[in-house]
């Protein structure tokens, strides 16, 4: 089935002639390629972006919408615990950037993309996780400006009509998008601005010559100064240091049947999109149009397809609203999330000198657009400001070689254990 979002913006086959030499080439059409290709563009740079699929065939339209600028990072950690204070200061003040960033490119490029700045409740699946919720807003306000805030219980009524979770903290500074509308108009900003796109077009091997680097495809090759790594979730054995380092993930979606806006309103109070803290989280949200929900979820495991994951997902839609029992869906589907074994989204160059951005965590919208943009200034100035995310050690693990045979057993333990929490949470009232 395809995904609700190809209804307004279906993956685009592009024939650009490709020239023998740029001053960059970008492996991946999604939001951190487009997004560093028209950068590069702008700042007077020749750049061929080479998909290996249609433009937009991947997460970039895929993806549930969620735009934030900080609250995942380092999701299910202490960041300061973990990194030090400094560091973890300069990550979310960096992830807020992105945020900022992503509204200002679409306000810059006059993309159309149903953009809603209503927020974000993130429902704590146990009284446990409602506590430590109490430090993450502390954080997220003193370093990302997130107009955070802790909602009892009692009150989680006005974000949405469920009893399912035991309190949570709402995200002003937090909105939603239709993710085929962005990545359309990135798309055509890039057009506008001359970048060479050519889907269809796998990468077979890249070789570093002593200045260059030369991109081989199926029947032919280009020559380019700079290389830049943007596959995310769909990185393959052409560019195995990075294949190495991101574990793809299916994320999948089901959208209900049109249901209108009074029920919308209803179940979503201010139409602010939903995510938990569990670890196979749920993330849901009114669709642009206010007329259907669009739920998502960890819902499959590697080797299922979208209609395995689908009784899943609809079953968990239904505990959390239970009034949607009976609700039709109209759409469902998958994409790759590229999950990293730190947890961060990552950029900077490999042991060849190929530049790369990796690692949306699930979380790529606002970020990817951003590690895409700054990516492309390292490029035309050597000399600008370090990003947070640059040139951090991106770790990988012994005989792991992006075969996320893993990913099933781990799906299922998590899956186990919120639900072991759930259960004494419900013994204990």
């Amino acid at each position: 089935m395809e995904p609700y979002w190809w209804q307004a913006g279906p993956p685009v086959s592009t024939h650009a002639c490709l020239p023998d030499c740029v001053d960059a080439a970008i492996v991946g059409g999604g939001y951190a390629g487009l997004s560093a290709a028209l950068e590069l563009a702008r700042g007077g740079a020749s750049v061929a972006v080479l998909e290996k699929s249609a433009m937009g065939d991947g997460a970039s339209t895929r993806n549930g919408g969620m735009v934030s600028g900080g609250v995942n990072i380092g999701k299910g950690t202490d960041l300061s615990a973990t990194l030090g204070r400094e560091t973890a200061r300069r990550l979310l003040e960096d992830a807020a950037h992105a945020y900022a960033f992503l509204e200002a490119l679409i306000e810059r490029e006059n993309i159309s993309c149903d953009y809603e700045a209503r927020g974000r409740f993130i429902g704590a699946h146990t009284p446990a996780a409602h506590a430590a919720q109490e430090r993450k807003v502390e954080l997220l306000n003193q370093w990302c400006d997130a107009g955070a805030e802790l909602i009892p219980r009692r009150h989680q009524r006005e974000f949405i009509d469920s009893g399912y979770y035991y309190g949570g903290m709402f995200i002003a500074r937090s909105g939603s998008l239709h993710p085929s509308r962005y990545h359309r108009g990135l798309l055509q900003a890039c057009e506008n601005h001359g970048v060479a796109l050519s889907s269809g077009t796998p990468v077979t091997r890249i070789d570093r010559t002593t200045r260059k680097f030369v991109v081989h495809f199926p029947g032919g090759g280009l020559q380019a100064d700079n290389v830049v790594i943007a596959t995310n979730g769909y990185t393959g054995p052409s560019t195995p240091w990075h294949r190495r380092r991101v574990i793809p993930v299916g994320s999948y979606i089901i959208a209900t049947e049109p249901l209108g806006e009074k029920r919308i309103h209803s179940l979503f109070p201010t139409l602010a999109c939903i995510t938990d803290s569990q670890r196979n989280l749920a993330y849901f949200r009114p669709s642009p149009d206010h007329r259907r929900v669009v739920f998502g979820g960890r819902a499959g495991y590697p080797g299922d397809d979208v209609h395995a994951a689908v009784p899943r997902l609809y079953a968990r839609m239904c505990e959390i609203f239970p009034a949607l029992d009976g609700v039709r869906i109209s759409h469902a589907w998958t994409g790759n999330v590229a999950f990293t074994f730190d947890g961060l989204p990552h950029m900077g160059r490999d042991e060849s000198g190929a530049y790369y951005c990796l690692g949306c965590n699930g979380s790529g919208v606002a970020m990817m657009t951003y590690l895409g943009q700054r990516t492309a200034q390292r490029i035309l100035n050597p000399e600008s400001p370090r990003c947070a995310y640059e040139g951090r050690p991106f770790p990988t693990r012994p005989f792991y070689t992006g075969d996320p045979w893993l990913i099933s057993l781990v799906g299922r333990l998590f899956e186990y254990l919120d639900r072991g929490e759930r259960w004494m949470a419900r013994q204990g009232g």
